[in-house]
C-alpha cells in the first residue's frame, strides 16, 4: 500500500507574470524547481493566498535565477501579479516509510528568493 505525501513545497511564491493566451501551466524559476526537486511537467496543486483559489496544473521550468512565477492559460484567470501562492507537489510513498518521509520546503521572499535554507519538515 502507498500513502500520498507532500513531496515539495514553494511557500509564499509571488506571481510575477500572467499569460492568459499561453496554452497552460505554471512557469517556475528553474532554480526554485531544482531546489525542491520539482520536475518539469510534474503535477502541482496551487493555492492562492489572495483569493483562496486552488487549482491543479503542471510545472514548466523558467529561466534559472530570474524569480519568475507565471500563471499561464486558464490559471492566469485565477490570480494576479503580486498574489502569493503556495505550490505543492505530492508523491506516493510506501505506507511503511510514510512516517519517516519529510517534504522539501522552501519559503520565498517578495522577489521569490529563499528566506533561509531548504527545510525538510
Amino acid at each position: 500500500m502507498f500513502s500520498i505525501m507532500l513531496k515539495s513545497k514553494l511557500h509564499m511564491a509571488r506571481v510575477t507574470h500572467v499569460m492568459p493566451e499561453y496554452e497552460g501551466s505554471l512557469t517556475i524559476d528553474r532554480d526554485l524547481m531544482d531546489a525542491v526537486k520539482l520536475l518539469p511537467y510534474e503535477k502541482v496543486l496551487v493555492s492562492n493566498m489572495a483569493n483562496a483559489n486552488r487549482f491543479e496544473t503542471y510545472a514548466i521550468p523558467g529561466k534559472a535565477g530570474d524569480g519568475m512565477i507565471c500563471l499561464n492559460g486558464p490559471a492566469a484567470r485565477l490570480g494576479a501579479v503580486g498574489d502569493r501562492l503556495v505550490i505543492l507537489a505530492f508523491g506516493a510513498v510506501p505506507t511503511d516509510e510514510a512516517r519517516r518521509h519529510r517534504p522539501l520546503v522552501l519559503v520565498l521572499d517578495d522577489r521569490n528568493k529563499p528566506t533561509g535554507p531548504l527545510r525538510e519538515t
